[in-house]
C-alpha cells in the first residue's frame, strides 16, 4: 500500500549521524515505495531562534546538501521549503482557533523543550504554538504517515485533535487523520554519552566531518570507567562506543565477537574506539565528499528547491481550499 508521508528537519545547523540514525536512512528506504515529502522547516526553526535568524536562512542549503548526499533523491522525494508555502501560515492560523493555550501548555514534548532552553519567563509566543504549525504542515500534504521519535507522538495526537475538530465544524471529512511510524532505532547518544546527539549541544558528528574530527570525536567517547586495564572484564551496555558499533557497523557478527572479548577482558579502548574511527570514516567519505560538490553548486541546491517548493505550494494550496470551505470563508 502507497502512503503519503511528511517528514522534514529545522535546519539550525548541519545534520548529523544521530539525524542518519533516526531518520534519514530510513527516508531513503521509504521513497522507493511511498508519496515522500520532506519539509525543510525554516519558520519553525525561528521558533527559537527569532534573535539570530541568520542561524536558519545559512542553514537552508547545509541541510539541503546533507539530504541529497545521503541518497534522498528529489525525483522520488519533494524536498520544500516551509516559508516559500503560504498556505501553511494560513491553515496554522485557521487551526489555531480550534485549540486552548491550556492544551498548549500540556503538551509534554513543548514542556520538556522550554525546560531544556533558556527562555527564562520570555518564551516566544511562536515556540508555543508550533504543534499547530506542524498540524499544518502534517494536514498540508493529506498526510497518512508521519515518521517520528516517541517524544513527537503528542504533536501527532494534537494534529490529529484539529482534524476531528474541523471536520466536526464541517459537518464532513475535510482533513484525514495521520497515523505516526516510530522509528525502530532508538535514539543515538551523543559523542560525550550524556545526552542524545544534538546540534545545540555540539556533542555530534556531521557528514562534513574531517577524518582527523571523527577521529578525535571518537577518542573523546565514554566506555566504561572501571575498564581501568586492557585486560579488566569491560562493561557493554551504557559503553558509547559499542552503541555507535551496534548502529554503523555492518559485519552484526564481528561486533558481537567484540562485545564477548570487552567482557571477558584483553579488549583495550584504544583498539577499540580505532575499530569504529574506521568504521565511521568509511561511511562518511562518500558522503562528504558528494556532500561537498553540492555545497559547491548552491545554483543546483537553489533549482532543487524551488522546483520541490513548486509542487508543493499546489498540494498545500489545494488543502487550505477545503479548510477555508469548511469555515465558509470561500466568499471571494
Amino acid at each position: 500500500m502507497t502512503h503519503t508521508i511528511l517528514t522534514g528537519d529545522r535546519p539550525t545547523g548541519p545534520l548529523h549521524l544521530g539525524h542518519f540514525v533516526g531518520s534519514l536512512q530510513h527516508r531513503v528506504s521509504l521513497q522507493e515505495q511511498h508519496n515522500q515529502t520532506i519539509l525543510i522547516a525554516d519558520m519553525q526553526g525561528l521558533t527559537d531562534n527569532g534573535h539570530n535568524p541568520k542561524k536558519v536562512a545559512d542553514n537552508i542549503f547545509n541541510v539541503m546538501a546533507d539530504y541529497l548526499a545521503v541518497g534522498i533523491c528529489p525525483t522520488k522525494t519533494t524536498i520544500c521549503l516551509q516559508s516559500a508555502l503560504p498556505a501553511l501560515a494560513e491553515l496554522a492560523m485557521y487551526y489555531a482557533n480550534l485549540v486552548s493555550v491550556a492544551r498548549l501548555e500540556r503538551n509534554p514534548t513543548v514542556k520538556a523543550e522550554i525546560a531544556s532552553k533558556d527562555f527564562g519567563a520570555s518564551i516566544p509566543a511562536g515556540f508555543l504554538n508550533y504543534p499547530i504549525s506542524q498540524a499544518a504542515d502534517i494536514t498540508a500534504f493529506d498526510a497518512t504517515i508521519v515518521p517520528v521519535g516517541e517524544d513527537q507522538l503528542p504533536m501527532i495526537e494534537l494534529t490529529n485533535e484539529i482534524v476531528r475538530k474541523l471536520n466536526h465544524v464541517a459537518g464532513k471529512q475535510v482533513l484525514i487523520e495521520a497515523k505516526p511510524l516510530l522509528s525502530e532505532v532508538s535514539r543515538l547518544p551523543g559523542v560525550d554519552g550524556k545526552s542524545k546527539m544534538s546540534k545545540s549541544l555540539g556533542n555530534v558528528i556531521t557528514f562534513g566531518s574531517t577524518d582527523d574530527e571523527i577521529a578525535k570525536a571518537v577518542r573523546a567517547m565514554y566506555t566504561d570507567p572501571n575498564h581501568i586495564r586492557v585486560d579488566d572484564p569491560g562493561q557493554v551496555e551504557g559503553n558509547v562506543v559499542f552503541t555507535y558499533l551496534d548502529a554503523f557497523h555492518e559485519d552484526k557478527s564481528y561486533v558481537a565477537s567484540l562485545k564477548e572479548h570487552y567482557r571477558r577482558g584483553g579488549l583495550g579502548d584504544s583498539k577499540l574506539k580505532g575499530v569504529l574511527a574506521d568504521c565511521l570514516v568509511n561511511l562518511i567519505t562518500p558522503i562528504r565528499a558528494r556532500r561537498a560538490q553540492y555545497i559547491a553548486d548552491p545554483a543546483q541546491l537553489r533549482a532543487v528547491l524551488l522546483a520541490g517548493t513548486e509542487q508543493a505550494n499546489q498540494k498545500s494550496q489545494q488543502v487550505l481550499g477545503r479548510v477555508k470551505q469548511a469555515f465558509g470563508l470561500n466568499i471571494l
